[in-house]
């Protein structure tokens, strides 16, 4: 089966589908119309589908080859459907129609390799037996929509035993992939601290207990957790995103609210910053007399690509693409996402699939109000999210 001719086949269809998404972006758990478009795709398909998680929708193919072998195995595809509340300063006929909303980070090009996916491998599913699960997550880029699919039964019923993702990278030229063994993605666990001590007159700081200045050691501190009590081997960041305190220049603050966000690629470095984060916030504050409220959020965790999933998606990667154009990611990503959520319950694969191109002046990073694709990445997309479930589905 030539899944990479079927996908360049629809290629104009992966392109129309694509500029409407990217046309009308919506925001996490909003996705109204982004969902009733891939229902109303599906359904022509005729797909079988269910609603979850609000705007989340799963679909599932079911295989008809004859199974001699009495195991039904099933393999989930996801892609993400939210856009970012950003203005599109792209001039093109696609840009979005939607002031202050834009399709910024690829999650448009997701959904259409996951409609295109679907609509190949219904077409093939006569060539494997065995199950393909469609999810199409909301709020991939606030709350994590992985974990309310999750919760809601998405990964069973049938039960999922694998799960394979992707992510358009601007860094990439289009044509080529990055696979990566291991971690590929950090955890975040964003953190807001309240120092509260005692205000009053600039003029005599004496009487007060200040919190800008306990603010200031805190933030200082913080970073030594980082460049001196995590292994240098291991990357990390704690990044303090803002401070607020103090309403006029000579009036000492009651109180001062700190907030940032961790970044580590480990569950035991993520819980050893939470831990020295609380130690060092706490103990300053009792040697300047003062207090603080500390919440520490569980936001995203680490995104683990399974060793026998990334050798099998590589093999058929390689058929579409070709050797030289699978590229392996050296460096884990300090970003996070929320594939994690799924990666951390099924044995996973999630690539990044190249969507640059110089000689368009594809260029502009991903948040960025400039950011777009080459849309010649789609079929390939396509066509390796296919390869890969062929793969899975017909080996033994």
């Amino acid at each position: 089966m030539n899944f990479k001719n079927e996908a360049i086949s629809i290629k104009n269809e992966l392109v129309k589908i694509r500029r409407v998404l990217h046309e009308h972006p919506e925001l996490g758990m909003e996705e109204y119309e982004t969902s009733k478009f891939i229902k109303r795709f599906l359904k022509n398909e005729r797909i079988e589908f269910k609603e979850v998680s609000k705007t989340g929708i799963c679909g599932i193919i079911r295989g008809t080859k004859q199974n001699d072998e009495g195991i039904e195995k099933t393999i989930a595809l996801r892609g993400d459907i939210d856009g970012l509340p950003i203005l599109d300063k792209k001039v093109c006929d696609y840009s979005s129609k939607v002031k202050g909303k834009m399709h910024a980070c690829g999650h448009d090009a997701h959904t259409t390799i996951l409609l295109g996916a679907a609509k190949i491998l219904n077409r093939n599913k006569h060539l494997f037996s065995g199950n393909i699960k469609l999810l199409f997550e909301p709020a991939e880029e606030t709350i994590g929509g992985a974990r309310f699919m999750i919760s809601e039964g998405v990964l069973e019923n049938p039960r999922v035993d694998c799960i394979c993702g992707l992510h358009v990278e601007e860094t990439l030229e289009c044509g080529t992939i990055m696979l990566k063994h291991g971690v590929v993605n950090a955890a975040s666990n964003p953190f807001t601290i309240t120092i509260k001590g005692s205000g009053g007159h600039g003029a005599y700081p004496h009487t007060t207990v200040d919190p800008v200045v306990i603010a200031s050691h805190i933030v200082l501190a913080l970073q030594t957790i980082v460049s001196r009590e995590i292994n240098t081997a291991n990357p990390a960041v704690i990044t303090v995103g803002s401070i607020h305190g103090g309403t006029a220049q000579n009036i000492i603050p009651e109180e001062v609210q700190i907030s940032g966000i961790i970044r580590t690629m480990s569950k035991e470095d993520r819980a050893f910053a939470k831990e020295r984060l609380i130690e060092i916030v706490q103990g300053i504050c009792k040697s300047s007399r003062a207090t603080a409220e500390i919440d520490i959020e569980e936001s995203y965790p680490n995104l683990y690509n399974n060793d026998n999933m990334v050798d099998l998606f590589k093999v058929g990667a390689e058929k579409i693409i070709g050797k030289e154009n699978v590229l392996l990611q050296k460096n884990p990503k300090m970003g996070v996402e929320s594939f994690a959520y799924f990666a951390n319950e099924r044995p996973a694969v999630f690539y990044f699939l190249g969507s640059g191109n110089k000689s368009k002046n594809i260029i502009y990073p991903a948040h960025s109000s400039l950011f777009d694709i080459d849309e010649e990445c789609l079929p390939l997309g396509v066509a390796m999210q296919c390869q890969m479930v062929f793969e899975y589905l017909t080996r033994s």
